[in-house]
């Protein structure tokens, strides 16, 4: 099958044309780095944590495979937070080191950027699943009630709307998300499809900050995935259910001497209130 060509690519000097030595510098130095705060998510909850710009933090799996769903906001500005759908068509569906994560508009800039990723030689299985998934969202309730007939509120949406109460957010500002480690694709209906995690103990994803954020993450309380969620092989996957860790690292400021946080878009014009004047008008 030939390969066509992306949609969306990188100009010289675009915030596609990512500084790969700059991230790189910061995902090997690692001797320098400074603990600033560490916690393990329990299962089938969820919690919100601050990382300042400049900063990274790395979700583990401390206890083997464990599929998460991250929600990220601008600190100070909860409207501005990540847009997966742009993420996906700017990087990719599957996203690993040197992918950025995006924010919704009007703001559009990089929030986050992928600087390791110990999953990053999984590349494609035999069922066309990848890891680190943009292509799905998060389970909620809603869903579940509706497939099942059950109410279930250890969802990641809940876990979510849960973790974020204490920071005033509401279940109005859970998002699309990030399904960290979580190995999907789309099967030969083109349908989605999600399989068993593939990640191990000690495995890794990692951001560093490119803005002040607030993160939240959510154990999925599907677990590895390895247990159907639904149809007529559904059960509780309560035994596949896993914790994960979170790090936050302060770096070296010689790491960060030219770093500079990224300026909101630049686009001045209508905004769709009015229409620019076309070119035959007088």
């Amino acid at each position: 099958m030939k390969d066509f060509p992306a949609a969306y690519q990188s100009t010289a000097g675009s915030a596609l044309d990512v500084d790969k030595d700059f991230y790189r510098r910061i995902a090997e130095d690692t001797a320098s780095r400074r603990l600033v705060e560490s916690f393990v998510i329990p299962i089938r909850t969820g919690r919100a944590w601050k990382v300042p710009a400049g900063h990274v933090f790395r979700i583990v799996a401390v206890e083997g495979p464990q599929v998460g769903d991250l929600n990220l906001w601008n600190l100070d500005n909860p409207r501005e937070r990540l847009w997966a759908s742009r993420t996906r068509q700017l990087q990719a569906a599957h996203v690993t080191v040197f992918d950025r994560l995006w924010s919704t508009l009007p703001h559009l800039r990089p929030m986050a950027t992928i600087t390791s990723d110990s999953l990053a030689g999984y590349g494609v299985d035999d069922y066309g699943g990848r890891i680190h998934d943009l292509l799905g969202t998060r389970c909620d309730p809603y869903v579940n009630r509706m497939l099942t007939g059950a109410d279930f509120d250890y969802c990641c949406h809940s876990n979510l709307v849960r973790a974020v109460a204490p920071h005033g957010l509401t279940e109005l500002d859970v998002h699309d998300v990030l399904n960290v480690f979580q190995c999907t694709g789309l099967n030969r209906q083109d349908k989605y499809f999600m399989r068993d995690c593939p990640a191990r103990t000690g495995d890794h994803l990692e951001f560093f900050a490119e803005i002040d954020l607030l993160c939240a993450l959510s154990t999925c309380p599907g677990g590895d995935l390895s247990v159907p969620l639904w149809g007529p092989d559904a059960r509780d996957p309560l035994e596949v259910c896993r914790p994960l860790g979170i790090e936050v690292y302060a770096l070296d400021e010689n790491l960060l001497k030219d770093f500079k946080p990224p300026p909101v878009a630049t686009y001045k014009g209508a905004h769709g209130l009015r229409l620019p004047k076309a070119a035959w008008e007088t």
